[in-house]
Parts: structure tokens; C-alpha cells; sequence
């Protein structure tokens, strides 16, 4: 491995929504292994090369504990919230293969396979009323930020009336911008949440929550805040990263037309579609580990208490892997990307997210023929690179 004169910075934003930042190119040309400088001067190593990444996240010597000291941190905002009890994508096992095991059962392909007329409705009628107001719309506020809010509230048993309070809180959690806004956001989640638990202890419903709280909690393997934390993670993580691929995935087909008209064309290449715009998009760049034991990998010694960070958007373009990555190929076996991540903390949601993807982009490209943006593209935002990619807004028009 030969390392950088000085460390890459990292996160960066993008100049292309779909492209890696520009200075991420050192990190592509000295895979598998180099250092980083988080926003606080600290640093890190950085995974970039596809097989070291699939080891390393099935390492058991990585943590995923936010708890323990010296866990990297990527932004201000990050830190601030490091402490907080997180489920799922912020424990190890054995309390990680605990708590999954709770709530596998409802993100199953099986259960995917089961959601999909519903999600089919959700999408007709969203479509429905977007036509109905007709055009220009913003797809981000009228399809792709309500449609899998809807599903996971289903899903959950979680009010959708009450998806502004909750959309909202989750983008100030992601986002900020200030470390107060975060810890205020994820206050009025649990405080949400620790409500919406009281009633279903009252009144029974139906969804994975009402199934958790007189099962799990009732029995004493979840504690109240345990619920508290697994809801929301359930949640947010449930409709933000969806959302963020509609509309990213949208924007990236409208700016290729001849892989757009080739999936109009062919509908059956929708499955491989929505792999090849996970790999290419990579919209949860940065996992983040902690090493408890030194590791030999690579040629290189991670040391315990060392941060590790996967650049899942460099991983995912390695060109070993994908030859000529840089480009939209539906041909091409995508499956093995990380976008999704690897090892015992892979997506728990990812059979139902490809559910949507595909349904979404089918119904939507289907319906509107003529969809096109309503806006010069280098003038439509997007996010900055220190959250989930994906579209700040999208104006069409058809």
C-alpha cells in the first residue's frame, strides 16, 4: 500500500450527485487501504477497495459500538449524539443478533413479496395526485419522500398523520445543521416514540411496534428505551434512505435517457437496474468501525482503538469488481455491491427498499412518459456530503 503525502478529508460533498467528490480519487488510485482526517483532526484508516471491505465488515474484531472510546466520528454533529442508545446499527453481538432476531421475521423477501400490492396502491395513488395537480411538481415532496413513509408506517403501525412532525425530525436528526438541532430531533423522537408505546400498550393495534410492545416488552427482553431506540432507527432509516433513491435514482435515469429507454423498452431489467443504481449511487457513504484487536489485512496493521471508515462509494466503483464503473450498465452482475452493507449488520430493510425501487421507478416512468426535469440539472441541490445522498428537491414536469 503506498499512502497519500497527506490524508484525504473526510466526508466531502459531491460536485455530480451521483459521482464520488473529486478528491476521492486519490482513495480509488491506492486501494485497498489509506488514511483519512476526520472534521476534528483525527485520523482515521479509510477502506476503499471492495474485497478488504467484505472482510473486514464480516470482522468480528471491528466494532460497531458507538459507546466505546475512541469510535470515529465523522462530523461535529455525530459526536454530539455518539452516547445516545442506538439499536441494531449501533450494537454488537450478541445484543445485536438479539435484536434482530426480533424483528427480522417482517423484512423478509417473503414478507417484501407480500407488500408489494399495497406498495403498488401507495405508489397509484401518489402518482394519482400528483397528475391530478399536474405540472411542475417537486417528486422529492409529492412521491418520493411519502411513499415509503407510508410503507414503513404500515409496516411499524405508526400513525401517518403524523408523518410531517416525524419527516421533519428525522432530517433535522440527519442533517442538523447544528449538533443542538440533532440532540432537540432525536429528544422529539423519543419523546414521540415513548407515547406511541404508552397508547399501544392501551389499546392494541396492528404493526411490528403493537407486536414488539406485547411481546418483547411485555415479556421483559426489550426495556422501554430499548423499544424506544428500536423504533426509531426502524423508522428513520425506513423512509430516508428509500426516499433519498427515488429521487436520486430518478435524476441519474433522466440524465442517462439510453439506460432510461432501455428499461421502458424492457421492464424485465428493472431488478438489475435498481442493483446497478445502488452500486452506482451509494447514498450511505461512510459506515463506520472501531478496531478492539489489531488486524493484519492488506499488507497493513489496523491497531486496536483505531477508527476505521468504508468509503461504500469507492468501494462500490473498484474496478477490479466492475470494470469500467463509472458507468450505468445493466448487464453488469451488480449484486455483490455494499451499498447495502455486508456481514451481521447488513440492511435489515433491503428486500423491502428493492421492493420499492422497483415498483416506484416502473409506475413513475410508466405513467409519465414525457417526465423530464424542470430545471437546469447543475442548478437542482442536492445534499451535502456529511448525510445520506440524494436530492434536497427535483422539479419535472411531463
Amino acid at each position: 500500500m503506498t499512502e497519500t503525502t497527506a490524508p484525504v478529508a473526510f466526508p466531502q460533498s459531491r460536485t455530480c450527485p451521483y459521482h464520488p467528490p473529486a478528491a476521492y480519487d486519490a482513495l480509488r488510485t491506492e486501494r485497498p487501504l489509506t488514511r483519512i482526517t476526520l472534521f476534528d483532526g483525527r485520523e482515521a484508516w479509510l477502506v476503499s477497495g471492495h474485497a478488504t471491505a467484505r472482510a473486514l465488515l464480516a470482522d468480528p474484531r471491528l466494532s460497531s459500538n458507538r459507546d466505546r472510546p475512541g469510535f470515529p466520528a465523522p462530523t461535529q454533529r455525530f459526536a454530539g449524539i455518539r452516547n445516545r442508545r442506538t439499536a441494531l446499527l449501533g450494537v454488537d453481538d450478541p445484543e445485536h443478533r438479539v435484536q434482530r432476531r426480533m424483528v427480522v421475521g417482517d423484512f423478509t423477501l417473503k414478507r417484501a413479496v407480500e407488500l408489494r400490492p399495497r406498495i403498488q396502491q401507495i405508489v397509484d395513488e401518489r402518482l394519482d395526485a400528483m397528475i391530478a395537480q399536474g405540472p411542475p411538481a417537486d417528486l422529492v415532496s409529492a412521491f418520493a419522500l411519502p411513499l415509503p413513509s407510508m410503507v414503513i408506517c404500515a409496516l411499524l403501525g405508526v400513525p401517518y398523520t403524523d408523518h410531517d412532525f416525524f419527516e421533519t425530525q428525522s432530517r433535522r436528526l440527519l442533517r442538523g445543521p447544528e449538533t443542538a438541532d440533532v440532540l432537540d430531533a432525536r429528544d422529539r423522537l423519543e419523546t414521540y416514540f415513548g407515547e406511541l408505546i404508552d397508547r399501544k400498550q392501551r389499546d392494541a393495534g396492528t404493526g411490528l411496534l403493537d407486536d414488539l410492545v406485547h411481546r418483547q416488552l411485555r415479556e421483559g427482553d426489550l426495556d422501554r428505551e430499548g423499544l424506544i431506540a428500536m423504533a426509531l432507527i426502524l423508522l428513520v432509516a425506513g423512509h430516508e434512505t428509500t426516499a433519498n433513491m427515488i429521487s436520486l435514482g430518478t435524476f441519474t435515469l433522466l440524465q442517462h435517457p439510453e439506460r432510461l429507454a432501455e428499461l421502458r423498452a424492457d421492464p424485465r431489467l428493472l431488478p438489475a437496474a435498481v442493483e446497478e443504481l445502488m452500486r452506482l449511487l451509494s447514498i450511505a457513504d461512510g459506515m463506520l468501525r472501531l478496531a478492539v484487536e489489531d488486524i493484519e489485512v492488506a499488507g497493513t496493521t489496523i491497531r486496536k482503538g483505531e477508527g476505521v471508515v468504508f468509503a461504500t462509494s469507492v468501494i462500490n466503483r473498484d474496478e477490479t469488481v466492475y470494470p469500467d464503473p463509472d458507468t450505468l450498465d445493466w448487464s453488469r452482475p451488480a449484486r455483490h455491491h455494499v451499498a447495502f452493507g455486508f456481514g451481521i449488520h447488513q440492511c435489515l430493510g433491503q428486500n423491502l427498499a428493492r421492493a420499492e425501487l422497483e415498483i416506484a421507478l416502473h409506475s413513475l416512468f410508466a405513467r409519465l412518459p414525457g417526465l423530464r426535469l424542470a430545471a437546469p440539472a447543475d442548478e437542482i441541490p442536492f445534499k451535502p456530503g456529511d448525510t445520506v445522498q440524494g436530492m434536497l428537491e427535483l422539479p419535472v414536469t411531463w
